[in-house]
């Protein structure tokens, strides 16, 4: 089924999430940050291994150049904030101090706007290959469980919006496949790999890099690798 990667993503999550909670008062600061940095060096390595793919380095550096104006330009990080601050002001604040919203803010940011996202979605929708999403799924779902415990129900909330937004990009692919060749998917996995690598900096050291902005490199070959 084309959406199966993009259902067992939001099942992490979900089932993360409700294991975070549960264990909520039970896993220590010092050994949730340790989990999480742990996550992130094997989303580094997944990143890494994705640009080797790549066959024109000129496609890739034009690519997360272009990409990221275009992403600035739009403010899409600045946007996605601002959807944090609606939701902030609609929540309450959880007993512990931490509101739904924040929780949902800070998940969203590591689920959603990583490009392990699109490629893998792009995978699935184009190939039925869900072996990406289903790598994310893991990541996603031990991460859960460390922000769930600190975090709360927010973080739950976030696997509605990856579903949504994996979900959007799984179904597109298929009208854009014809341009896709080999190449295209190459490049896209190389580029989109390069924001892999940013996510995981960003989870070690706490959003250094505004990823969302650039997103739209991404899709970029698509055209890039029809004129050059």
């Amino acid at each position: 089924m084309i959406l199966t990667g993009v259902i067992i993503n939001l099942a992490a999550i979900v089932l993360g999430s409700a294991a975070g909670l549960l264990l909520k008062k039970g896993i220590p600061d010092r050994m949730g940050e340790s989990v999480l940095k742990a996550m992130a060096l094997c989303v580094i390595y997944i990143g890494i291994s994705g640009t080797l793919d790549g066959e024109n380095i000129l496609i890739a550096i034009i690519s997360m150049a272009v990409g990221t104006i275009i992403g600035e330009a739009l403010s899409l990080q600045q946007r996605l904030e601002q959807l944090g601050g609606f939701i902030q002001s609609k929540c309450r604040p959880s007993a512990g101090g931490v509101s739904v919203a924040e929780g949902f803010v800070s998940a969203s940011l590591l689920f959603c706007i990583g490009a392990m996202a699109i490629v893998g979605s792009l995978q699935s929708g184009l190939s039925l290959d869900h072996s990406t999403l289903t790598a994310k799924s893991l990541i996603d779902g031990i991460s859960a469980i460390v922000l769930a415990s600190s975090l709360g129900i927010g973080v739950m909330f976030s696997g509605v919006l990856c579903f949504l937004y994996e979900g959007i990009i799984t179904v597109c692919a298929r009208f854009i496949g014809p341009y896709l060749t080999t190449s295209v998917i190459n490049e896209m996995t190389c580029v989109g790999s390069l924001l892999i690598i940013a996510v995981g900096i960003n989870m070690l050291f706490k959003n250094k890099i505004r990823v969302m902005n650039s997103i739209p490199a991404v899709f970029l070959p698509i055209l890039l690798c029809r004129i050059m």
